[in-house]
């Protein structure tokens, strides 16, 4: 059964820094035949600087993704194809922004500024229908940072990791902006096949829909 057969999707990959949700959602969308569309990491000019000084470039760094994620979901959702997007930009304020205020590294004028910005795009914004969250524990996120070997990522703080861990769970405990939330916790050691069919799983059991599952229970 092709795509163009089946109601319109739209799912995202939620998940800290190296939880594997890039893998992740190139993995459904190629099972799946959907499309995917990819976190802008790699082309972030900030980036670098961000991890080198936090309080310098964080409110530059949250714009910025900020508007890319925008743009991104703008293009997912006038995209006729069913879409697999890696990370929502409900993330990006939830976790990242609000984990940065709480240590101190954006200002008051600075957050108020970005919350206003990101209420007048998610007021816009089709929710995906289902986000899946990839929880992992820290020094999991710390060994998979390091086998990607992403030089600017070297300099990340593991503390800063589990301050965003916590942001996660108090967002998923919150109701998590009224999304559809499955969650799959990576800690207990579960492999990139497990995940994949526990995804898949969830897919069939929160959408209630026949897709084209390969060997999923």
């Amino acid at each position: 059964m092709t795509d163009q057969h089946l109601r319109r999707h739209f799912i995202a990959i939620a998940g800290n820094i190296g939880a594997g949700k890039t893998t992740l959602a190139q993995r459904l969308a190629s099972q799946l035949g959907w499309k995917c569309y990819l976190e802008p990491v790699i082309d972030n000019p900030y980036l670098p600087d961000f991890y080198a000084d936090m309080a310098r470039w964080s409110f530059q760094l949250q714009v910025y993704f900020l508007s890319k994620r925008f743009q991104n979901q703008i293009d997912i959702e006038s995209d006729a194809c069913s879409c697999v997007q890696d990370r929502t930009i409900y993330e990006d304020a939830r976790i990242f922004a609000h984990t940065l205020r709480k240590r101190g590294f954006m200002s008051d004028r600075d957050w108020d500024n970005y919350q206003a910005l990101f209420a007048s795009m998610a007021g816009q914004l089709k929710r995906p229908d289902l986000v899946i969250y990839l929880k992992s524990d820290v020094p999991s996120l710390v060994q998979r940072i390091q086998q990607r070997g992403r030089e600017f990522e070297k300099s990340i703080d593991v503390d800063y990791l589990a301050d965003l861990n916590q942001s996660y769970d108090t967002w998923c405990n919150g109701h998590a902006d009224r999304l559809l939330v499955g969650t799959i916790d990576t800690s207990t050691g579960a492999n990139e096949d497990e995940v994949f069919e526990e995804s898949l799983r969830l897919l069939k059991l929160k959408l209630q829909i026949e897709l084209p599952f390969k060997n999923v229970k």
